[in-house]
């Protein structure tokens, strides 16, 4: 992964599941981010010179609100662990406040002067029962 990729990916977004959402009464580190394809390189770089490194990202909601997330890269396999994945966290406030359920969708979109933007669409569907995710759900949204 190198700078070019990161710039170049503005927009990404993801089904969310009832894993991500609280739903399922378990509890979980943040949403987990896929190591391959086009979503890793909207995220800030991080490597595995130290045990677990992160980075703060403000994200600004359609009302102004900013919310901080944690995009951390849980990497304790390289320190005699079992983890090797990125997660990101810090995402139940902002869950909650608008009641996001499984399949609803959260949009991450940088703006060209750096600013960070976080939308949500509800789910076509009411029913999150038969919202059923294999594979990644998420995408890299064309603009």
């Amino acid at each position: 992964m190198n700078f070019e990729s990161y710039v170049k990916v503005l927009s990404i977004s993801k089904i969310l599941s009832a894993n991500d959402t609280g739903e399922t009464g378990g509890h979980q580190a943040g949403i987990l981010i896929p190591k391959t394809g086009e979503i890793l390189p909207f995220f800030p770089q991080l490597g595995i010179e130290t045990k677990n490194p992160r980075a703060k990202l403000r994200f600004i909601d359609s009302s102004e609100e900013e919310w901080d997330f944690m995009f951390i890269y849980y990497n304790n396999k390289f320190y005699n662990g079992t983890r090797n994945e990125y997660r990101l966290t810090g995402m139940t406030a902002f869950i909650r406040e608008y009641n996001l359920k499984a399949g609803d969708k959260i949009i991450l979109s940088r703006e060209s002067d750096g600013r960070k933007l976080i939308k949500h669409e509800r789910s076509q569907t009411n029913d999150s029962e038969s919202v059923l995710k294999l594979g990644s759900s998420w995408k890299v949204v064309k603009i």
